[in-house]
């Protein structure tokens, strides 16, 4: 039986993925990619905002054509838009065969082997289940040198403009000794980044220990052997402690990254978004990363266009993204969800007025990513070797500056052989736009 696997939405939803692959694998069941070739196909959806909702429905009437008229026997739907809209989802495609909800995606064997029997199957458990370990069983999709390493599942913030609560539970952190089993199981297989994520990750540990627990966290990833790279993304502002700024600044595999998800700069538009933070918070918690830790890559990302937003709101964020010149930034108009309370909020932004500033937000920010692109002239920076490009004596590679997949690239200009996941020692020549150019130093 070939099982044809298509993962959509964010990193964490790549994890659950990721297992459901490794326990497949384990009960027998081979991959393909090739769509007529599939005896069962398995979206793993998304519905974070409306443009990531659109592309799950998409994917799974373009699968369910295939097991329309294909060989396919069976389509499986979970994650996130399973969760949100599993009735409409077999109401109205009858060609879904089971859908499977957020926390129980380690039931996939038994509903694969129970859908090729015939049956049809909706499977979904307690919205603030935390599906236990499944050790050894996972079979990671990035290339074997980097994984994300999953520390929480769900949200307790209920930003006004977001779903997550709704789909994906509670705030539960997974048991410390839990990770750090399962990091010492990348390592060994090969993994040289650990990338971790959750929904939040700054609140890690504060639900089942009583207190935030992520720097003691990453001290100990730190200490295994094997693991190069700790990178830290989705922390909001308010949760940082000087305890985890030390603990970044002191420790020499954390890369000096940070992902702050501040969505806004508007003390208005901050309240009316149900954030934590002021602009005035914001502006201390940046000064005091870059104080500490002066070579610090801060990224970020906006919300354009939320209900209310005034032309002064926006020239407000536009001073306040010319001050701070992240590193990273990007902007995402504001998609009303349903029930969210933004979606009923009165002043609702027309698409054209949020794509404007948007577009101007991005123009600016592009002045300042290419100014810093330029700067690092002359730098000497250590290097992930992420592939060769095709045909040339050039490498793509990844700086501590760079998450995969949302973040720019090192060209490295080398007659020397390579291996992904290999580190190199680079000088960089030269920037072409938000990506850099090196050569091996001396």
């Amino acid at each position: 039986m070939k099982i044809l696997f298509v993962s959509l939405g964010c990193d964490k939803n790549l994890v659950d993925s990721e297992v459901m692959i490794g326990l497949l694998g384990k009960n027998g069941f081979s991959f393909t990619d090739n769509e007529t070739e599939a005896d069962v196909i398995v979206v793993n959806t998304c519905c974070f905002i409306n443009d990531a909702k659109e592309e799950s429905i998409n994917t799974i009437l373009e699968m369910a054509e295939y097991r329309k008229e294909g060989s396919c026997k069976a389509l499986i739907v979970a994650g996130c838009l399973a969760q949100r809209y599993k009735q409409e989802i077999v109401d109205e495609i009858p060609e879904v065969d089971a859908v499977l909800g957020t926390t129980t995606y380690d039931a996939i064997v038994e509903t694969v082997e129970k859908v090729l029997e015939g049956q049809k199957e909706l499977h979904f458990e307690d919205i603030d289940r935390l599906v236990p370990e499944q050790e050894g069983a996972r079979t990671l999709t990035t290339g074997g040198h980097y994984a994300y390493l999953k520390i929480a599942e769900g949200c307790d913030k209920h930003c006004t403009y977001c779903i997550i609560p709704k789909v994906r539970g509670n705030y539960r952190s997974v048991p410390m000794e839990q990770l750090l089993k399962e990091a010492r199981g990348l390592a060994e297989g090969g993994v040289k980044e650990l990338i971790l994520v959750a929904q939040e990750t700054t609140l890690y540990g504060k639900d089942i220990y009583g207190e935030k627990k992520l720097p003691e966290l990453l001290k100990k990833l730190a200490r295994i052997g094997g693991i190069q790279w700790i990178r830290v993304l989705y922390c909001y502002p308010e949760e940082i402690t000087e305890e985890l700024i030390q603990v970044m600044k002191e420790e020499p595999k954390i890369c000096h990254y940070l992902d702050l998800p501040i969505q806004h700069a508007s003390d208005r538009i901050l309240k009316r978004m149900g954030r934590r933070t002021t602009q005035a918070d914001l502006r201390n918690i940046i000064g005091r990363l870059r104080e500490e830790i002066p070579d610090i890559c801060l990224r970020t990302t906006l919300i354009t266009g939320f209900p209310g937003e005034t032309e002064e709101d926006h020239e407000e964020l536009m001073r306040f993204v010319d001050d701070c010149e992240f590193d990273r930034l990007g902007v995402f108009t504001y998609s009303p969800e349903e029930d969210t309370p933004a979606a009923t909020m009165a002043d609702q932004i027309p698409e054209e007025v949020k794509e404007d500033r948007r577009a101007e937000l991005m123009e600016l920010q592009q002045e300042i990513a290419f100014d810093k692109a330029d700067a690092m002239t002359d730098r000497i920076l250590e290097v992930m070797v992420e592939g060769q490009v095709a045909d040339e004596n050039a490498y793509v590679c990844r700086t501590y500056k760079d998450a995969p997949g949302v973040d720019g690239y090192l060209f490295l200009n080398t007659d020397e052989t390579l291996m992904s996941g290999d580190f190199a020692k680079v000088r960089v020549t030269g920037a072409v736009d938000y990506d850099l150019i090196g050569e091996l130093a001396e």
